[in-house]
């Protein structure tokens, strides 16, 4: 089940066994943002609890707005750093602390640096969830992309569940629902319904959710009570 947020002024030790990343995944969304993503932005990739979480939360693509996209950025390179809307679905489905939720809201994207980022993501990992996108291509804006391209990174995704092996997937949007299930969603229809995902003779529970940030904003409320809503029913 979801954790209880840490406590305020709660510390996590670095610790080996403790990752936060599949590392070994990278240089081959490296190589797929060369050819889809922007050349002078990095890939942004999946992070959190990389070892059964309770939840995977699969977003769309990353944009230049996240700092770990610029190249001179050393630390995690991890989904939402440096933007301030999406922590507020974290927070509301209780993967991310208050306090947590207001020191980013309190920061200008300049004032975070690489501890601030990890802290935040081993927030997430310590309550059993992991956060990542379809498509790891850092586009400079908000401009769609294509399902050509995001199928491009379907098989990696599929590899990236493999390997974590969450008891439950949230995919956000008609799109990327549509795209990962390999069949027409339309969320407003299938709203709090498993539709059944194998990867590797493992059978997923996949709930597709109301994108909740950029021009999804005003279904943030919708989102987060529809998640709670899924996660009391599996305690």
């Amino acid at each position: 089940m979801i954790l209880s947020a840490p406590a305020a002024g709660s510390f996590f030790v670095r610790t080996p066994a403790m990752e936060l990343q599949l590392s070994h995944l990278h240089r081959h969304f490296d190589r797929l943002q060369q050819q889809y993503g922007c050349p002078d932005l990095d890939s942004i990739y999946g992070a959190g609890c990389i070892d059964k979480p309770d939840l995977c939360l699969i977003f769309m693509n990353p944009t230049g707005r996240n700092i770990a996209a610029d190249r001179h950025w050393k630390g995690l390179k991890a989904p939402w750093l440096g933007t301030k809307n999406s922590w507020k679905l974290f927070q509301g489905i209780g993967i991310l602390s208050q306090q947590t939720l207001a020191e980013i809201q309190s920061k200008k994207p300049a004032d975070w640096d690489e501890d601030f980022a990890e802290k935040i993501y081993r927030e997430i990992a310590a309550n059993k969830a992991y956060v990542t996108n379809l498509g790891k291509c850092t586009q400079s804006d908000a401009s769609p992309v294509s399902n050509t391209v995001f199928k491009q990174y379907l098989t990696l995704l599929e590899q990236e569940i493999d390997q974590i092996r969450p008891q439950t997937v949230i995919t956000f949007g008609n799109q990327v629902s549509s795209l990962f299930l390999n069949q027409p969603v339309c969320v407003s229809q299938q709203r709090r319904t498993a539709i059944k995902k194998t990867i590797n003779n493992r059978s997923y529970d996949v709930f597709p959710v109301f994108y909740p940030v950029g021009q999804g904003m005003r279904n943030l409320g919708t989102a987060i009570e529809d998640i709670r809503f899924l996660i009391e029913k599996r305690r």
